[in-house]
């Protein structure tokens, strides 16, 4: 069992549900991302997603696209992002997970990557625009090296795509749960249960739900029905926000604490 799959058995076990917290690595700088990743982990994140910078985030909401501008600034490449997957592994064992786009990934090549990923503890990846039909080689040399692919689906997904990536994904499926970008929203959007519900049907891969998340009383509700909660752009504002690196952690660490809470 891999490291992802073993946080999600010990949490049904405890009868809890998985907070998953997303920043984007470099962001201000890789020394600040690697305090804020040992201060989220010790504050109650179970899997982090560390986002690698790339300079068209598509899929990302002005937050996100944000801090990837400012960390391509600050020099932030995929090589250094795996050598802070290094330097963090040696310090804790909360799963790993990289989360970008499939340009960054394929300039290394699949099977390179997949192994300097392996090397350094990466324990999962999930490449936004890189559906199943296009993926392949990318996602069998990732289970190959012992690294878990995390597949996505959407409102728009059919009954029949929704079988195949539930059956194809590793680790836990993420569950988008609005149609556009990312970013905090005030209200959680509609149907998500009934969508939750309908991946169970299918399979019994752990589900974690993103996108629009963004106050404990909506990772509270989302905990009711799914295996996990994913916050990315509500804590990268705060990280934005924070008049220095020693601000940013401690508002991460509390932010995180305060999302954490009602998901024991």
């Amino acid at each position: 069992m891999s490291r992802i799959g073993g946080r999600f058995a010990e949490l049904s076990a405890r009868g809890e549900r998985a907070l998953v917290p997303f920043l984007t690595a470099g962001d201000p700088d890789l020394a600040t991302t690697e305090a804020l990743i040992l201060a989220i982990a010790e504050a109650g994140a179970d899997c982090i997603e560390l986002g690698v910078p790339f300079s068209d985030p598509i899929g990302d909401g002005p937050a996100i696209q944000r801090s990837s501008e400012r960390a391509l600034r600050s020099g932030t490449s995929l090589r250094r992002v795996l050598g802070l997957v290094k330097n963090l592994r040696a310090q804790i064992d909360t799963p790993l997970v990289l989360m970008g786009y499939a340009n960054v990934v394929l300039t290394m090549g699949e099977r390179h990557f997949a192994e300097a990923a392996s090397e350094v503890g990466v324990d999962g990846v999930i490449v936004i625009d890189l559906p199943p039909e296009e993926g392949g080689a990318l996602f069998d040399a990732l289970i190959e090296s012992g690294i878990d692919p995390i597949l996505l689906a959407a409102p728009t997904t059919s009954e029949s795509r929704m079988a195949q990536l539930a059956e194809q994904t590793r680790g836990f499926l993420y569950y988008v749960s609005l149609t556009g970008v990312t970013g905090a929203r005030d209200e959680l959007a509609l149907g998500i249960e009934e969508a939750v519900a309908r991946i169970r049907r299918l399979s019994n891969v752990p589900v974690c739900v993103g996108f629009g998340i963004s106050t404990p009383a909506q990772a509270e509700q989302i905990g009711r029905f799914a295996d996990g909660v994913v916050v990315g752009s509500a804590l990268v504002n705060r990280i934005e926000a924070a008049k220095s690196p020693e601000a940013a952690v401690e508002a991460a660490a509390r932010f995180v604490a305060d999302l954490k809470r009602p998901l024991r």
